[in-house]
């Protein structure tokens, strides 16, 4: 246990392998050390793995399925983000029920960053490659969602879909950390 202080205040670090606890005390709450001391069995497993998605379309597309048959068993409570691994390409949790979210989720993108503006300048890899780039920092690079009883907790017409705003975007790289 590792004390350090500052202005008048104690921060008590406890470290155990693969977790560290923290605690601050104050001279009028010594009581909380032993509260933080009682959760030390309380530790953190995460695991990470990587999977592999297949060359896919320019468009949206619900992977959630793809996603779920490569997760091991996963813990009762705990939380799963799953991150893509490219600058192309994103990841989002959107309806997945009806396809024409999907066609009107991938129009609206080409609206707002659509391809051949003259004032590009990062074209080198063809018409698409700014707009994916732009696209993919709307989307987003990764989604967390919650873990219950042994299963990844979403509403009834939610699903995950990976956007991939390349003509050509080739195999896409997911890494999934698990905490629980």
């Amino acid at each position: 246990m590792t004390p350090s202080t500052y202005n008048k205040l104690t921060v008590f670090y406890i470290v155990y392998p693969d977790c560290i606890f923290s605690c601050v005390c104050s001279a009028r709450t010594p009581h909380l050390l032993s509260f933080i001391i009682d959760f030390r069995y309380l530790c953190l497993m995460i695991q990470q793995l990587e999977i592999r998605l297949h060359a896919f379309k320019r468009g949206v597309h619900l992977v959630t399925r793809l996603i779920d048959e490569n997760l091991h068993e996963l813990p009762d409570k705990g939380l799963i983000n799953i991150f893509i691994k490219h600058t192309s390409a994103g990841l989002t949790i959107n309806e997945n029920a009806d396809p024409s979210v999907r066609h009107d989720l991938d129009k609206y993108f080409d609206k707002i960053a659509p391809e051949n503006e003259s004032y590009y300048r990062h074209t080198m890899e063809g018409a698409d490659d700014i707009p994916a780039h732009i696209k993919s920092m709307l989307s987003g690079s990764s989604v967390t969602i919650p873990i219950t009883n042994g299963r990844l907790n979403m509403g009834t017409w939610q699903g995950v879909y990976l956007c991939e705003f390349r003509n050509y975007g080739g195999e896409r790289k997911l890494l999934i950390t698990i905490y629980g």
